[in-house]
């Protein structure tokens, strides 16, 4: 496979082929790319194979350059519009997940859940200062989000009111342990909810170890068939179920294959993310068997889609249609401009990774956004200001990486996770190999 990074263009070739666009890439002209190769292919078709690549160039489809690297600096500039908050709706949970960054909810603080009068001035908030934008996005996030269900449906309510009245329209989502959950959750969600994820890691023995209740028995026999009953009520649509493995379950596969023989279709299992000193941290050495791993979930994934029995697995779910995004490649994620996450006593933070350091408060529901200067900062977080980016074939797809794991193992927002650049590399891979297949398939 060959991808044309800039357009998104992705091209299925043979060897011949693949010999040509490498000494095209060296700008060899097609006397020398004859030379080179003759002998080991028939003139012919070498000819032929350097018409047709040319061919793809004049059509802007290979070796097209990047049209918008110079607009990334009046790209920086642009006035921040927020289009999304993750409502810390309860810094509180019942479950103490080994691996929880948030401290069993508490994000580094104190226990709290966020009271009405909070979450109505965070709304007001997003309203006042999305501008012309009309879709909005608010995730109910936690800790334990349904530890407050009562306020989560008032905000609900009150977020329907404000759309008549501001001309908005509110996406709400919602991420849960599923410990709470119950016919009244569901049917309301059903109603309300753009999107719900469903936490489990997988296997039995691999929930139960990360996910335990405090007194250490296990959460995976109460809510598996809770998950089953909320994802078919959904007609196993607009949800996830959102594992995550560590160095405890390189063997990562089985875990999405076992949710998919579950029966559930939305699946994403993603890598911890965790200091090295911790004992389920992932480890360079670990990168041999989860790229393995990758593969051996592609090869299945196309496996089952022919046998009709096919599953999405969020990492692998890219859009070839359209080219890499070019808002995303100059904005990154969002986060700290466009996305923010709010604490239950109202100060805002760039993203919910980043709750409880105090040094990345960006202000509050009272006062609004009052370190501008933090808010600039994040704007710099895009593929263009990372050295590291540059020679990626993956940049457009990750826009740089996430800022809180660059802080977290480089203490600067603008570096890169190496180790989490490594697999993503792997992910889009697999991504075009699945893509490629089933097109082949089509035909």
């Amino acid at each position: 496979m060959v991808l044309d990074i800039n357009s998104g263009s992705v091209h299925v070739v043979d060897d011949l082929t693949y010999d040509v666009l490498d000494l095209m890439k060296q700008q060899k002209n097609q006397e020398e790319i004859r030379t080179a190769l003759a002998g080991r292919y028939p003139s012919e078709e070498i000819t032929e194979a350097c018409g047709e690549c040319q061919e793809l160039k004049e059509q802007g489809m290979l070796f097209t350059k990047d049209v918008y690297r110079d607009a990334i600096d009046l790209f920086a500039d642009r006035p921040v519009v927020v289009k999304a908050l993750c409502l810390h709706i309860a810094h509180d949970c019942n479950l103490a997940c080994r691996y929880c960054f948030a401290e069993e909810g508490e994000y580094h603080g104190r226990r709290a859940l966020m009271s009405l009068e909070v979450g109505k001035k965070a709304l007001d908030f997003l309203i006042a200062n999305s501008g012309s934008r009309r879709n909005l996005e608010v995730d109910f996030f936690g800790g334990e989000p349904l530890m407050n269900w009562q306020v989560v449906k008032d905000l609900v309510a009150y977020g329907r009111e404000q759309e008549k009245i501001h001309d908005k329209n509110f996406r709400f989502t919602l991420t849960t342990n599923g410990v709470l959950l119950n016919d009244e959750v569901m049917e309301f969600c059903n109603k309300e909810m753009g999107n719900v994820v469903l936490s489990i890691d997988g296997r039995p023995e691999v929930h139960d170890r990360m996910r335990p209740f405090r007194k250490g028995a296990g959460s995976y026999e109460l809510i598996v068939p809770k998950f089953q009953k909320f994802a078919d009520s959904r007609n196993q649509d607009k949800y996830y179920v959102r594992g995550t493995f560590t160095h405890h379950n390189l063997d990562f596969a089985a875990d999405v294959l076992h949710l998919a023989d579950l029966g559930f279709k939305q699946i994403s299992v993603e890598p911890v993310v965790a200091p090295p000193s911790e004992d389920y941290a992932i480890r360079e050495e670990d990168l041999p068997i989860i790229m393995e791993q990758y593969d051996l979930l592609a090869r299945e994934i196309i496996k089952r889609n022919k046998e009709g029995r096919g599953f999405n697995f969020f990492h692998f779910m890219i859009d070839l249609t359209g080219g890499p995004c070019v808002y995303k490649r100059l904005s990154g994620c969002g986060s700290g401009t466009e996305y923010l996450a709010v604490t239950p006593w109202g100060d805002f933070y760039p993203c919910h990774q980043f709750v409880g350091q105090e040094q990345f408060c960006l202000g509050d529901v009272d006062q609004g956004i009052t370190k501008q200067e933090i808010c600039s900062e994040f704007k710099q977080c895009n593929v263009y200001a990372k050295p590291e980016c540059s020679e990626c074939f993956a940049r457009f797809y990750c826009s740089g990486g996430c800022a809180a794991n660059s802080f977290n193992f480089t203490g600067k927002i603008n570096d890169v996770y190496e180790i989490g650049c490594a697999m993503q590399r792997k992910r889009i891979e697999c991504a075009l190999m699945i893509k490629a297949a089933m097109a082949e398939e089509e035909e």
